[in-house]
């Protein structure tokens, strides 16, 4: 503190702003070594609340990531975006697993030696899996560490499942899109795989409402892997055709239908990660 002090004028003239920027500097530079000079300062105290309550909220909102931008400019609610943005199975790590898994697909039927029959069968057996797997990470245990939190949040339940089912079947199904255009003579394999890839996310949300999810995925990946090996190894006729023609098309479909109709019917009993 120093014994001379800003005189009144000085400090109005610097109050309403009056000042030239060299003055500024000097007033403001002896107010930093003199508390009393600071102390006779008009303050207005709720607009400097407002604006460190500006910066704080700047400094510390969430980094926007261009997922959250995106579902913004689509028009989805903020608030909305915000939990679909959270859902561990749209992470960057899962997704690169994912497409590493369809990329091995995609390498084993280009350097099949044995035709692109059961090439184009492996990528059709294992693409379908991939959406349940991200429907198992889209709520509750063990796969979302925030559960307990998301869980007592008013947007929790039914809701909150099924939106982020959406999201990331979306995700697992554009990954496993781009790699049937990478399949050589694609031809309808590029779509083959969608209705089986249906069922199985229609059902296991279905099945969700009497078993945990993640034992929900896990029984029908299981299930489905179980079918198609069994069905393919024990005959001799081309096994695309079989497993992924239009008979069986028609079956996913209905099959689809009546576990979405169950799913409907049984929507409130969704209480992901717990037992019935």
């Amino acid at each position: 503190m120093t014994d001379w002090h800003l005189d009144q004028d000085l400090l109005d003239r610097y109050d309403r702003g009056d000042l030239d920027t060299g003055r500024v500097m000097a007033v403001e530079a002896h107010m930093l070594a003199c508390p009393h000079c600071r102390s006779r300062v008009h303050v207005d105290v709720a607009w400097t609340t407002g604006n460190w309550a500006i910066i704080y909220d700047a400094v510390h909102a969430p980094r926007v990531g261009p997922a959250q931008r995106l579902l913004t400019r689509l028009g989805l609610p903020e608030h909305r975006v915000r939990l679909l943005t959270a859902t561990p199975a749209l992470r960057w790590s899962w997704l690169l697993a994912t497409a590493a898994v369809l990329g091995l697909a995609v390498l084993a039927a280009v350097f099949s030696r044995d035709g692109t029959d059961r090439a184009g069968l492996l990528f059709l057996v294992v693409a379908p899996i991939l959406p349940v797997v991200a429907v198992s990470g889209a709520y509750g245990p063990p796969a979302d560490p925030m559960y307990e939190i998301t869980g007592t949040a008013p947007a929790a339940g039914p809701a909150l499942v099924l939106w982020r089912a959406t999201a990331v079947i979306g995700a697992a199904v554009a990954t496993a899109g781009f790699a049937a255009l990478l399949l050589p003579a694609a031809g309808w394999y590029a779509a083959a795989w969608l209705l089986p890839a249906l069922l199985l996310c229609t059902g296991t949300l279905a099945l969700a409402t009497s078993v945990p999810l993640p034992l929900a995925a896990g029984t029908l990946g299981g299930l489905w892997l179980a079918g198609v090996l069994g069905v393919t190894g024990f005959r001799h006729e081309p096994a695309v055709p079989l497993v992924f023609g239009p008979a069986a098309q028609l079956s996913y479909s209905l099959a689809a239908a009546l576990a979405a109709i169950v799913l409907i019917r049984r929507r409130r009993r969704f209480d992901p990660g717990e037992s019935r």
